[in-house]
């Protein structure tokens, strides 16, 4: 298998501390997308989105969404577990990891393409969507840091998707004025937390 990556990307981000966290090896290529090398023919055979990060499988089919390719690594190796063993378990984890990629992920990755130089050249911004969305964004906040108080991670007491698909979206939030306000100390405490397991660097 290859991994199609990006390392600033937030969601090739998320396979790659899927990964670390599983303990797995797989052979990584960077794709250059500041120089548009994710537009070229060749790559858009394997996601013809244009988006990263993609799964290159033996057999040269592909997978892309990075939630996608995390289910298929889970369940290539299911230890140790982060979407779930019992079937409410999985979709306690999954409501949680649906909550935090429509609710927090989705609004920073609005704020950034909306306010960084980066899309500049790539697309329409619309300054409006981007006040929305960081708006958005801080509403979530607040009801997740009240959410963290009785618990240690996102889904429960122990480290999920959930919590990845969160993390990432606040290290791409911290480009573009997306800070956990200290006044928000559970959310603080639960970043401190996701912040300091080895596999957060990944």
């Amino acid at each position: 298998m290859i991994l199609h990556d990006l390392t600033p990307g937030m969601h090739p981000r998320r396979v790659r501390i899927f990964m670390a966290e599983k303990g797995l090896s797989i052979e990584r290529r960077e794709v250059d997308a500041a120089n548009n090398a994710n537009s070229t023919a060749e790559f858009l055979k394997l996601n013809p989105l244009g988006r990263l990060p993609v799964l290159e499988l033996d057999d040269g089919s592909a997978i892309s969404e990075s939630l996608a390719i995390c289910r298929y690594l889970e369940n290539l190796h299911p230890n140790p577990p982060l979407m779930g063993q019992t079937p409410q378990e999985a979709a306690h984890i999954e409501m949680w990891t649906l909550r935090m990629e429509n609710n927090l992920s989705r609004p920073i990755g609005y704020l950034f393409m909306h306010s960084s130089d980066f899309y500049k050249s790539r697309l329409k911004q619309v300054p409006p969507v981007a006040e929305w969305a960081k708006e958005q964004a801080f509403q979530t906040m607040e009801w997740l840091n009240i959410e963290l108080a009785e618990r240690t991670y996102i889904a429960g007491e122990s480290y999920t998707m959930a919590d990845i698909v969160a993390q990432c979206a606040f290290v791409l939030g911290k480009a573009v004025g997306v800070r956990i306000p200290p006044e928000m100390t559970h959310l603080t405490r639960w970043f401190a937390t996701v912040s300091a397991r080895p596999t957060a660097r990944a």
